[in-house]
């Protein structure tokens, strides 16, 4: 180990049972790291020292005490700035909310700190968390450090530049139509989302369209398989729960089993009418496909499974999403052009057609998972480009792009995540492959309906076979 942040999140919660490192140190190196290095990235809107030092202390006290201890119980981490946090500013990546303190925590919030985690503040998100990409009026851009002049994509891009910059181990992320898996796949981690109920949204949730969840954003796949464990129990009042564990599992002891043989299939289709992949994203794809068979898979082309049918309802369903969300009508016009424009879209759907696109995004999502239901698992690339310089989408304020131009970019950008928070299946994103100007490029593989534990053992087969968590940004070393 040459620096803690070396330290996965496991790793660091066993160095602290073994009294090698105290949480103070580590949340002194990390704040530090943050201090240092966050102006090149923007991955954090609010960073809460005071609390993080005196839980750090408290946690220091346990150690000594000899209390027993959580499995994360010490551990640097960072929470979305799209999730309530008492006491500690939640702006959702726009001006109009940026001094709003809710009274009480998600609870996903909760459950972290009752793994034992420490926040360490909120990660930058986009306005309302609705384009895939982190540019807002309250900060900088949040980048990717693998080369600053590019998006760490969104909208947890700010948790994952901060994952990869070495400022955190592992961060909360959130995923409604890919915001967990693009920032994964342009930052070189793995992002989990997990199935529909898993985690919940509680208290306050208002989503409707049941499109998004909450995951991680980590290094390691374990890593990713404890935040699940300590984050996946269901909370009174949840509208769904996905299937717990037999009895005396958990995700992590998940990560330890060999698949047996599988069937995966895989297409390269976008769903995205126009969209055109990468050759670095299709090489991914490629790499990915050999590295699968190698580990005794059989791999199979398949056809698109999402009827087209499917983009449009997701595409209303989504604006009308973005214009239920509270914001004054006399603060309206504070918002971004991008958000404007998805808000007056989604203002002139009427109930019928909200209704009636529904009803298609649920029979497109049972056609989906009917037409792949013979395959243990599916491979898509994660994105359809590789990271985006900043300004791609949304332009400058001199040379600023249409709003609906945006909106069509980003769909050419990402076309393949959406299907999958339509039907709820658990996706990951796995960065398997780096570009020839060393970037990083994401393949995503996606699990059966409610099926994370065997999509994080294939994930940590994947991953022993080609590891990538010693792979770092040249800032890593800073």
């Amino acid at each position: 180990m040459a620096d803690l942040h070396d330290l996965s999140a496991l790793d660091a919660a066993a160095a602290i049972r073994r009294r090698e490192v105290s949480s103070s140190e580590l949340v002194e190196h990390y704040l530090d790291r943050i201090h240092r290095l966050d102006g090149q990235v923007g991955a954090f809107v609010t960073v809460t020292e005071a609390s993080a030092r005196e839980q750090a202390r408290q946690a220091d006290a346990q150690v000594l005490a000899g209390a027993e201890l959580p499995p994360l119980h010490g551990v640097p981490t960072a929470i979305k700035d799209l999730n309530l946090t008492a006491g500690v500013p939640t702006k959702l990546g726009s001006r109009v909310h940026r001094d709003f303190v809710p009274a009480l925590d998600d609870h996903v919030v909760t459950l972290l700190r009752q793994a034992g985690a420490i926040s360490l503040g909120k990660t930058a998100t986009p306005e309302l968390g609705l384009p895939c990409y982190t540019e807002t009026d309250i900060g900088p851009p949040a980048r990717t450090p693998w080369d600053t002049g590019r998006l760490a994509g969104g909208s947890s891009g700010g948790a994952a530049a901060a994952v990869a910059a070495g400022f955190v181990p592992i961060a909360q992320g959130s995923d409604g139509g890919g915001s967990i898996r693009i920032p994964a796949s342009v930052t070189g981690l793995y992002g989990l989302k997990p199935s529909r109920g898993r985690i919940s949204r509680g208290p306050l949730d208002a989503d409707s369209t049941g499109l998004s969840v909450l995951g991680p954003l980590a290094r390691t796949v374990r890593d990713a398989a404890a935040f699940l464990d300590a984050t996946a129990i269901p909370q009174p009042g949840d509208s769904s729960w996905a299937p717990p564990l037999p009895a005396g599992e958990s995700f992590l002891q998940w990560c330890d089993r060999t698949p047996a043989k599988l069937r995966i299939g895989r297409y390269l289709q976008p769903p995205i009418p126009g969209a055109e992949i990468d050759v670095e994203c299709r090489t991914a794809w490629e790499f990915a496909s050999v590295l699968l068979e190698s580990l005794g898979h059989e791999v199979v082309d398949i056809p698109l499974p999402m009827p087209p049918a499917a983009i449009p309802a997701f595409e209303t369903v989504w604006s009308v999403s973005a214009a239920s969300a509270p914001v004054s009508p006399a603060r309206e016009s504070e918002l971004r052009p991008l958000t404007r424009h998805l808000r007056d879209r989604g203002s002139r759907v009427s109930a019928t057609e909200y209704a009636t696109a529904i009803g298609v995004l649920g029979l497109a999502s049972r056609q989906a998972i009917t037409a792949t239901v013979q395959y243990d698992a599916v491979l898509t690339p994660t994105l359809a480009m590789p990271p985006r310089p900043i300004g791609w989408f949304c332009g400058t304020a001199d040379d600023p792009v249409d709003p609906a131009e945006d909106f069509e970019r980003q769909k050419r950008f990402t076309p393949f995540t959406a299907v999958y928070n339509a039907t709820g299946q658990p996706a990951a994103s796995l960065p398997l492959h780096w570009s020839a100007d060393g970037l990083p490029v994401g393949v995503m593989l996606v699990g059966r309906p409610a099926g994370e534990a065997a999509l994080l053992a294939l994930s940590a087969q994947v991953e022993a076979a080609a590891p990538w968590a010693d792979r770092h940004p040249a800032m890593w070393g800073a």
